[in-house]
């Protein structure tokens, strides 16, 4: 497992906890759901999209963040980009969606589909 002292990888809002005990309580089947997924892939005018499954095992390296009753599983390969990620959900007029308040994002596409994430070693030093 990865961690740095005092930091989460990711970490659940109320409401991201909330809408994630709904999705489990919704996948029952014949193998408990374990917890949400959560990984980047590369896509999107951006460069990379955020990616959700419910997940029934964990694999080799995945990062298990459980709080408020919820569990997510960060796939391996995405724990560095979303590492200090705070996962909300949020409904308005129009849809339902999952917020990634993450600081590794640098920008988004317009419509919100893709984003740019770059590890904090592979940013340009501040000027002083």
């Amino acid at each position: 497992m990865f961690s740095i002292p005092g930091l989460k990888v990711v970490s659940l809002t109320d409401a991201a906890a909330a809408r994630i005990r709904e999705i489990m309580a919704q996948s029952a089947g014949e193998t408990p759901a374990l917890g949400l997924r959560v990984g980047v892939k590369k896509g999107g005018c951006a460069g990379m999209e955020y990616t959700f499954e419910v997940a029934r095992e964990a694999a080799k390296g995945d990062e298990i963040v459980t709080e408020k009753d919820a569990t997510v599983i960060v796939d391996a390969k995405a724990v560095l980009f979303l590492l200090g990620t705070e996962l909300d959900f949020r409904t308005d007029r129009f849809s339902s969606t999952f917020v990634f308040n993450n600081p590794n994002q640098v920008s988004a596409c317009g419509c919100g589909e893709s984003v740019e994430i770059k590890l904090q070693a592979e940013r340009a030093p501040a000027a002083h």
